[in-house]
């Protein structure tokens, strides 16, 4: 579907395993919403070098701090010398380059390391690609997270608040440090009461269906209120998925170790499931299998 974007927004749509990077145009200068991973940084840099067309990048923004958002800040700070600019609660996070906090150690991922000029704080106003955007505070997928809305526009910058199919992991709920699930409740329904007219997330497309799209993502989350089960495998499985596309390939006999390697996949089981090791291992290679996230070929497992 053909949407009717503002001409100083661009969305340059990301595959696995960056985020989406939203450019904001404002005359000579511009603004990045997200940066991607960190494996894909040279390859952000160089589309938003091309995008920009020989403006300046003033200013990266994050929705939030998980690694496929700000895994490319450290090279466009260093390529463009843009500030930084996060939500304010991740402040210490940040600084302090906490990796359990912000979940690089128990999800097997990583990121550049940087420093942020700027804090973003809920209920702040920021202009970008001349329009000025409401800081929102979304917590659920993140409790520090923002997502940027315009009234005027009716454009949400939603990040993983709210995608065209559901929302992101609801992480804090399954590590026992937020009671997520309700806040993600409180999230959805703030956001349904707003007048948003197109969303651009932090994965896929930007969608204009925002009705269709609350109805699913409300449905999805009373599963997961109904079994924290279900919350729990679709967790793991995302997170498996996400680590063998960043590793590609794989020798079969070597898949047990490389699960049971995953900090975050272990301690979820042991939380909510109560898998046999091997049991976890074949349920996930099969699972992953029939949704083609994995195929099998001369011995190895091959991502995507």
């Amino acid at each position: 579907m053909s949407l009717n974007l503002p001409e100083t927004l661009v969305v340059l749509e990301r595959g696995w395993l960056s985020a989406n990077n939203i450019l904001c145009f404002d005359g000579d200068q511009a603004t990045l919403v997200d940066s991607g991973y960190s494996t894909h940084a040279a390859q952000t840099v160089e589309l938003v070098g091309h995008t920009l067309a020989g403006r300046s990048l003033k200013r990266l923004v994050n929705t939030h701090s998980h690694s496929d958002h700000i895994g490319g800040n450290a090279a466009l700070q260093a390529t463009f010398g843009c500030e930084i600019a996060v939500p304010a609660g991740l402040h210490a996070t940040i600084a302090d380059w906490n990796e359990d906090a912000l979940l690089l150690s128990p999800l097997g991922q990583q990121s550049a390391r940087f420093q942020h000029d700027l804090l973003i704080g809920a209920g702040s106003e920021l202009e970008m690609g001349e329009l000025v955007w409401q800081a929102l505070a979304v917590p659920g997928h993140d409790m520090e997270a923002l997502a940027y809305f315009n009234p005027e526009q009716g454009i949400l910058i939603s990040g993983d608040a709210l995608w065209e199919n559901g929302f992101g992991v609801i992480f804090p709920e399954l590590l026992g440090e937020a009671d997520g699930l309700r806040s993600t409740r409180e999230t959805l329904e703030m956001l349904a009461r707003l007048p948003i007219k197109t969303v651009i997330p932090g994965h896929g497309c930007p969608f204009a269906t925002v009705d269709t799209a609350f109805e699913r993502a409300f449905r999805r989350l009373a599963g997961f209120e109904a079994n924290i089960e279900l919350l729990a495998w679709h967790a793991i499985k995302v997170i498996t998925a996400f680590a063998m596309m960043e590793k590609r390939r794989l020798p079969i006999a070597e898949f047990p170790t490389f699960i049971l390697g995953l900090p975050f996949a272990t301690d979820v089981n042991r939380r909510y499931l109560n898998l046999r090791d091997d049991q976890l291992v074949e349920r996930l290679e099969r699972e992953l299998l029939l949704v083609n996230a994995l195929r099998m070929e001369d011995g190895e497992l091959l991502a995507g």
